[in-house]
C-alpha cells in the first residue's frame, strides 16, 4: 500500500506552507492563519472526491472507527458485528468503546459474509461493521440489504481500499458511515490519520463534538467560551497531516491507482495461465485499487507449497492465515482475554464475571478460506521486481 512511495516536492509545499505560519492546530488563531485551514480543506475536497456529504478528519483510522461508534451512541451492554479476517483496530475499537464484538464468517471476497450476518444477530445488536480487505469491495450492497432487514447501521471500514469503487460509487459510501486510515503503509498517507465520512448531518455534528473534547464549535464565541453537549475526547487530525492528504488525495487516482491497477494486471495474467489458481472474487473488478493481488489454491498443502517455491525464488507472498495481526485465529490477546486492567474488563465485569470470550475454532469457513489463500503485494515501482514475480509463479506452478 504505496502512498510512501510518492512523497515528493508537492507535499514538502503544503507542509512549508502551515510552517510559514506556525499554526498546528486545525482549529482557531484565525488572524496568524491568514484564512489557510489545512484540515478542512482536505475534509471537503475528500468528501467531493468520495462523493459523501460530510467528511471529519481524525487522527487515525482506529480512532475513525471509534469516533463513528460513539456517534452512534454505541457502548456498553451493545454487540457489534464484524469479520474474522481484518486489521486488530476494527475489533479494538469495538471493545475501546465498551461494546462486544461479534465476529462472522468471510466469503469468497474475503470480506463479510452476507449470508452470515442474520445467525450472529442477538437482542443486543446495534451496529455491523463490513471491513473492505486488502484493496477490495465487499458484497455492501448485499450487506446493506441484510441491515435493514433488522433496522441496523451499517459501518464501512475502509481502511484498505481507500479509492475503491463498485460501479462507479466509492466504497465507504453506502452504509451510514465509511472510515478511512492514512497510516504509513496506506494508499495514501499522512503519517498517522483517518477520515469518517457521513451521509446525514446530525450524525457528522455527534462525531465532530466528540472528536474534539466535546466542544459545540458555536461560530458565534470564541474556543475558550463553547460549551459541550456530552463528553468526548481527542482524536483531532493538525494541520501538517491536513497538508500531506490534500496532496496526497490529488496524486490518488493517476499517479497511486492507475500504476498499480496496471502492476497487477501483469502479475494477474500469468496467475490466470494456472488452471488451480482461482482469484478473489470481486463484485466489480474495476473497482479494486489493486494493492494486493490474492488467489486460492485447491487445498491448503498446495498453497503452503506454492508459497514456498515463490519464497525460495525471492518473492515471497503473504499468506495470511499464518498471520498474527489479520486473522482471527491467531489474536492471541482477544482469544486469551488479555488486558492491561485489573478487573480483566473488557473480557469480565467488575465482579470478575465473564463478558465475552472467544473460541479459536468459531470461524471453520474462514479458516479454511484462508489456508488457502496467497497474496502479492502490489506497489507502485515494481518495475524490476515483477519480472522476478512472474517466473516465481511460473516456478511455483509447476509442483502443482
Amino acid at each position: 500500500m504505496p502512498g510512501f512511495e510518492v512523497l515528493g516536492e508537492e507535499e514538502r509545499s503544503e507542509i512549508l506552507d502551515v510552517l510559514s505560519r506556525k499554526i498546528l492546530l486545525r482549529y482557531e488563531f484565525d488572524k496568524e492563519r491568514q484564512g489557510i485551514y489545512k484540515v478542512a480543506e482536505f475534509e471537503k475536497a475528500f468528501a467531493e472526491y468520495c462523493g459523501a456529504r460530510w467528511a471529519l478528519a481524525v487522527s487515525s483510522g482506529t480512532a475513525a472507527l471509534r469516533v463513528a461508534l460513539a456517534a452512534l451512541g454505541i457502548g456498553p451492554g451493545d454487540e457489534v458485528i464484524t469479520q474474522g479476517f481484518t486489521f486488530v483496530a476494527t475489533w479494538e475499537a469495538i471493545l475501546d468503546i465498551g461494546a462486544v464484538p461479534v465476529f462472522a464468517e468471510i466469503d469468497d471476497t474475503l470480506c463479510l459474509d452476507p449470508e452470515d450476518i442474520s445467525s450472529r444477530i442477538t437482542p443486543r445488536t446495534r451496529a455491523i461493521i463490513p471491513v473492505h480487505m486488502c484493496g477490495g469491495q465487499a458484497r455492501i450492497e448485499e450487506i446493506i440489504a441484510e441491515a435493514c432487514r433488522f433496522d441496523l447501521p451499517v459501518i464501512e471500514d475502509t481502511a484498505q481500499s481507500c479509492g475503491g469503487r463498485i460501479r462507479g460509487k466509492h466504497v465507504g459510501t453506502y452504509g451510514r458511515m465509511g472510515t478511512f486510515s492514512f497510516d504509513s503503509v496506506k494508499t495514501m498517507t499522512t503519517g498517522e490519520g483517518g477520515m469518517v465520512l457521513f451521509q446525514d448531518e446530525e450524525t457528522y455534528i455527534r462525531a465532530s463534538e466528540y472528536h474534539d473534547h466535546g466542544h459545540d464549535h458555536d461560530p458565534t464565541v470564541g474556543r475558550g467560551l463553547e460549551k459541550r453537549n456530552f463528553i468526548g475526547f481527542n482524536f483531532r487530525m493538525m494541520e501538517l497531516q491536513g497538508a500531506l492528504g490534500l496532496a496526497q488525495l490529488r496524486k490518488l487516482d493517476r499517479a497511486i491507482l492507475a500504476p498499480q491497477r496496471e502492476n497487477k494486471r501483469r502479475i494477474q495474467e500469468a496467475l490466470s495461465e494456472i488452471p488451480q489458481v482461482k482469484l478473489r472474487s470481486s463484485p466489480d473488478p474495476e473497482g479494486d485499487i489493486a494493492s494486493f493481488l490474492m488467489f486460492s489454491l485447491p487445498t491448503a498443502e498446495q498453497a503452503r507449497a506454492f508459497a514456498q517455491v515463490m519464497k525460495d525464488a525471492g518473492c515471497p507472498p503473504v499468506y495470511w492465515y499464518e498471520n498474527t495481526w489479520h486473522y482471527y485465529g491467531h489474536w492471541e490477546h482477544l482469544l486469551d482475554g488479555k488486558t492491561p486492567f485489573r478487573s480483566g474488563y473488557p473480557f469480565k465485569t467488575p465482579e470478575g464475571a465473564a463478558r465475552c470470550t472467544y473460541d479459536p475454532d468459531a470461524l471453520p469457513r474462514t479458516a479454511e478460506r484462508l489456508s488457502r489463500c496467497l497474496t502479492i503485494p502490489i506497489q507502485i515501482r515494481m518495475e524490476e521486481q515483477i519480472p522476478k514475480i512472474i517466473a516465481a509463479v511460473q516456478k511455483a506452478a509447476r509442483i502443482l
